[in-house]
């Protein structure tokens, strides 16, 4: 465990595992190592050092509450990655974290070796269906917080996932993503979030990776973000937004071939 001061923020993150550094960058509403990668980030510890930063918006990290923005996020990730890695990294961001760690890589791609864009997107104006989502998203969480965690849980899965665990397994999914003040900051940033201008400049080889049944952020964003950044290649798992926990292995693999030059995903 440690924390770094970025911009006044006092930014915690988690380091583990040997090996090169692989980091990765949590979601909405999420932390690094407790929520969104606790299951999958020892996946990979036996052959990566893995860095798992807490944004602004986590209960871990500090800062003054003013609205989120990718640059802003994107320095913190950045500030870890020079206090925690010795060099390049590879840099993986999930939903949010996509936005996030795209950004990163167009800014500083001397600190970016490899860079997988997974369930993210570019851009929410414009989108009636995304910018919807995100609006049902605050307004739920702001007025009714046990609907708020029903609709996270439910949208965050396939149904085929969610009747495969049963009843009782669903339900303690709903307590995962409470609706904080944090979290409601995630998404006001959602809501906002444009970095379509950044996209061209990433030069990092890039693996992005859609989920053919994500209702959260429909897969078509995944698309539209291979299609812009250069030197890209895609892949698609059949699951739902948070697709490394319903397919674990799947995701695993595709991620360890990537940063280990094993193998090219199918288009």
């Amino acid at each position: 465990m440690a924390t770094i001061t970025v911009d006044g923020a006092r930014v915690h993150y988690e380091k583990t595992g040997t090996g090169p550094a692989l980091v990765l960058v949590h979601g909405t509403g999420s932390s690094g190592a407790a929520v969104n990668w606790g299951q999958t980030a020892p996946r990979f510890t036996g052959h990566r050092t893995v860095i798992t930063p807490d944004l602004s918006g986590t209960e871990a990290t500090v800062d003054d509450g003013a609205p989120l923005t990718a640059e802003g996020l994107a320095a913190q990730v950045i500030a870890v990655i020079e206090a925690a890695a010795d060099g390049p990294v590879d840099l993986l961001g999930f939903s949010m974290g996509a936005t996030v760690s795209a950004t990163v890589a167009a800014l500083r791609p001397d600190l970016v070796r490899r860079l997988i864009l997974t369930a993210g997107w570019a851009h929410t104006d414009g989108d009636e269906y995304l910018r919807s989502f995100f609006t049902l998203w605050q307004n739920l969480g702001t007025n009714d917080p046990e609907s708020f965690g029903r609709a996270v849980a439910m949208t965050g899965f396939s149904r085929g996932f969610l009747n495969s665990i049963g009843r009782d397994a669903f339900e303690a999914l709903i307590p995962n993503m409470p609706p904080t003040v944090g979290t409601l900051r995630h998404i006001a940033y959602d809501l906002r979030v444009d970095i379509r201008h950044l996209l061209p400049r990433i030069e990092a080889p890039t693996l992005v990776l859609g989920g053919t049944q994500d209702i959260t952020v429909p897969v078509e964003h995944s698309r539209a973000l291979h299609a812009a950044i250069p030197n890209s290649t895609y892949a698609e798992i059949d699951a739902g937004h948070v697709m490394f926990f319903e397919q674990e292995d799947t995701f695993v693999k595709l991620v360890t071939d990537f940063i280990d030059d094993h193998a090219s995903p199918a288009m």
